[in-house]
């Protein structure tokens, strides 16, 4: 199976096109910029080239849109609105028009819970992009299901955290890891192709937690810090020794339909995180093999 992956070079691409690549697919990763491992095919442009998308499209099984400008690059202020458009609105609108023209109908958009912010640059260009495909489903038939994960920058990206610790305080508070985003975008292909869904199909991507409702419900009880110390009592030590906010309460997103058309059980949690901090240090482990 040919799985085209915009966006293929960035952090969620690299780990999707080795995961593609160990079962016997075949990645065609499309992306301005080469990948630091390639795997399957490589096609260097951008999805605001609708006549390089009319090329590459042709043979492709099932189109994965990752290829955005995120939050991060809002809040920094790297990137203006007319850039977000550009890429986020008008290039998603080129990938699934060519897609059609080409005659593929299997497509994953990556959305954002960002559409929880639709006032703000990047999470209109969310909204206005599942429009876009919700749209395509009515009107040309297309199998599609968004995903709408948490943000799941790795700690590995240092062009956006420091250290381990500086992602540490960004996960604390209810996150995704990129390693759950893969596995729910893997099982979202199979799907399409296993047994596509009628309709149009929006679903929610976060991570596991430990904490039980009941936990949450009654948040720090006996006072600050104590959910936390009742719950992870090994590692009491090592949030003081680093200063990690234990008093913080997590938020939680509700996974319960993502669960039941996926088969999604996330994996990564805050008792891997202390682990991983208790092992490797503000540091963090070494980056994923590609």
């Amino acid at each position: 199976m040919r799985v085209l992956l915009t966006g293929g070079s960035g952090d969620l691409g690299l780990l999707l096109a080795r995961d593609l690549a160990q079962r016997g697919d075949v990645p065609v990763c499309l992306d301005l910029r080469p990948p630091r491992v390639q795997r399957g095919e490589f096609v260097q442009g951008s999805i605001t080239d609708r006549a390089l998308l009319a090329q590459i499209l042709p043979g492709i099984d099932v189109v994965v849109h990752i290829a955005a400008w995120h939050g991060i690059h809002e809040v920094t202020g790297q990137r203006d609105a007319f850039d977000f458009w550009d890429v986020n609105v008008t290039g998603t609108f080129n990938v699934l028009e060519t897609a059609v023209r080409a005659n593929i109908t299997k497509f994953v958009y990556i959305s954002s819970t960002s559409v929880e912010e639709r006032f703000g640059v990047y999470g209109h260009t969310k909204v206005l992009g599942e429009e876009i495909a919700q749209t395509y489903v009515v009107r040309h038939g297309v199998n599609l299901i968004a995903l709408r994960p948490r943000a799941f920058i790795p700690h590995w990206n240092t062009d956006t955290y420091k250290n381990y610790l500086e992602w540490t305080n960004w996960f604390w508070g209810g996150a995704v890891h990129i390693d759950d985003v893969a596995q729910a975008t893997l099982l979202t292909v199979d799907r399409l192709v296993q047994n596509p869904p009628k309709n149009y199909l929006c679903l929610t991507v976060d991570g596991a937690y430990d904490y039980s409702p009941d936990v949450l419900a009654n948040w720090d009880a006996d006072g600050p810090g104590s959910s936390f110390a009742k719950q992870y009592p090994n590692f009491v030590a090592l949030a003081e020794k680093y200063g990690l906010p234990v008093a913080k309460r997590p938020s939680l997103k509700n996974i319960t339909q993502t669960v039941q058309e996926l088969g999604y059980q996330p994996r990564f949690s805050l008792q891997n995180l202390l682990e991983e901090l208790a092992k490797f240090g503000s540091a963090g482990p070494p980056p994923p093999l590609f």
